[in-house]
């Protein structure tokens, strides 16, 4: 049974350990990851990494939003870093708009303008777009998507009310769970509202979880267990459901390898 984290920083695992990390999942049934980036240093970790694994990793370029807006400077190079690198990124991400970080919530209009920019890129690069956008800012990310013609886009570990989950599917968009699938009826209530063919697993990785989680090392092995608790909650076997998964992440992020 193959499987697909559809969204890990995985330039945040030690880097010494890498090698040793990616082995043992590949080894274990992972058969791809995606690795956002969170901003300039971290994408230029990742398309390292994305050298390194050209067949494991999917490549993502962005500027994650529960920070400091990025000087001029630093976005110029992002920018400049998408098209420079177009053939070897396969999304712009992780962008979207803050809700936990209340210095970045002040300056919502700045961060929507800038996702704005990157979903912009998207189309114009044909680029999917991952993205963090979370209870009302679900809403108000959807919004600047369809304003600039955003047609791909992965809304990952979301939280939104049951309308705004309705529009992204309507639209087409796909949307990921994490391994709290396994243990918060909050995240099996969306997991059974996605159909098959746009319902991704992630990890988040090195995100920490609880439940059967607590106190492991977050790592795409835990979607073995994610996998049970959608086939479960669907009334299919693990095996399609990791089938159904692995295809809708290669549906919205393309081939590995090409």
């Amino acid at each position: 049974m193959q499987l697909m984290d559809s969204h890990i920083h995985l330039d945040r695992y030690p880097m010494d350990e890498v090698d040793k990390l990616v082995s043992g999942w590949r080894e274990d049934g992972i058969a791809g990851v995606v690795a956002v980036s969170m901003n300039l240093a971290s994408a230029y970790r990742t398309l390292e990494l994305k050298q390194r694994y050209p067949e494991f990793i999917y490549a993502a370029v962005g500027y994650h939003p529960e920070q400091p807006l990025p000087c001029p400077g630093e976005l110029d190079e992002l920018i400049s870093l998408l098209y420079k690198e177009r053939k070897m990124i396969d999304a712009v991400g992780e962008v979207g708009l803050p809700h936990y970080n209340l210095e970045a919530v002040r300056e919502l209009a700045a961060y929507r303008e800038l996702l704005a920019q990157f979903a912009l890129l998207s189309v114009k690069l044909d680029l999917p777009l991952v993205l963090h956008a979370v209870h009302d800012k679900a809403a108000l990310a959807v919004e600047v998507l369809l304003l600039h013609g955003v047609r791909k886009a992965h809304f990952h570990w979301l939280k939104a009310p049951d309308e705004v989950v309705d529009r992204i599917i309507e639209h087409g968009y796909y949307i990921s769970v994490t391994p709290e699938v396994c243990y918060r009826e909050r995240d099996r209530r969306l997991a059974r509202r996605v159909p098959l063919s746009h319902l991704l697993l992630e990890t988040d990785g090195p995100w920490p979880h609880h439940g059967p989680f607590a106190g492991k090392m977050t790592t795409p092995l835990f979607l073995r267990k994610s996998i049970a608790a959608v086939a479960k909650l669907h009334g299919i076997l693990p095996e399609e459901a990791a089938a159904a998964s692995s295809q809708a992440v290669q549906n919205l992020y393309g081939q590995l390898g090409e």
